[in-house]
């Protein structure tokens, strides 16, 4: 499934579903992924010693079991965006998102490429386009791009509204850890001012006709995401499954003993 047809489920109000894989680069873990259910994998540029390169491989592998690949940028960066975009092509996850009149060049990075410096500008600012012929050129070559800007701070949700308004935002992602430091409640997922976040940015997007979602590592938590409206579903990552099977089958085995 590409970036244009998670677009497409996400616009007829379905829930889409992925992990992160951060560790498992080589391709052949796409012949371990699961047949069904799963519409994308994200990969962290952010937070990550490796590079774009190193998953290149892997998006080729994902895109012919028809998985699409999303990659999480390193950070604000426009012309880092349109690169992430040219070479994963079916989008893009931007963290730490707070102003919508930054975020207005973020996306435009990412949806009006390749067009850029002072046309590109004049664009956001005014939304004139160089030509007709350019502008279904760039709309016909930008189809496949999610773009996904992340919520991470109180700040992000007073200026949410705002944020939706942005044209090319295709979803809103709420990040967990960031988000409940920023909130003084260092990775408390369950804590109830948390949670009452999540369903307030799912609200606020919702009226926009704009999907969001978080990215949580317990099932519980994911159910809880998914009961409260959230259709844009992130679940585990690949270091964390490996711990976590592990962990409970060696206590198991080890109980035996």
């Amino acid at each position: 499934m590409l970036g244009r047809q998670i677009k497409e489920k996400l616009r007829n109000g379905e829930t889409v579903f992925g992990t992160v894989l951060i560790c498992a680069m080589h391709p052949m873990i796409v012949e371990y992924l699961p047949k069904e259910g799963l519409d994308f994998v994200m990969v962290y540029v952010e937070h990550n010693a490796l590079d774009l390169a190193d998953f290149l491989p892997l998006q080729y592998a994902l895109r012919s079991k028809g998985i699409a690949c999303i990659a999480r940028t390193h950070g604000h960066d426009p012309d880092d965006i349109t690169r992430i975009c040219d070479v994963f092509p079916d989008g893009v996850c931007v963290p730490y998102v707070e102003d919508p009149r930054e975020l207005r060049m973020l996306a435009a990075a990412a949806k009006y490429r390749p067009l850029r410096g002072a046309a590109r500008q004049r664009l956001v600012e005014t939304g004139e386009w160089p030509s007709a012929a350019s502008r279904a050129y760039i709309e016909q070559f930008c189809a496949d791009t999610l773009f996904l800007p992340m919520i991470e701070s109180p700040t992000a949700v007073r200026n949410l509204d705002e944020i939706c308004k942005v044209p090319g935002v295709d979803a809103v992602f709420v990040g967990p850890q960031d988000m409940t430091v920023a909130m003084g409640i260092p990775e408390e997922r369950d804590h109830e001012r948390f949670i009452e976040v999540v369903g307030q940015v799912i609200e606020i997007a919702g009226r926009h006709g704009i999907a969001a979602g978080a990215h949580f590592a317990r099932l519980e938590q994911a159910q809880r995401l998914v009961r409260q409206g959230g259709r844009f579903v992130l679940y585990s990552v690949d270091m964390v499954m490996v711990r976590d099977v592990l962990t409970r089958d060696l206590a198991v085995l080890r109980a035996m003993r």
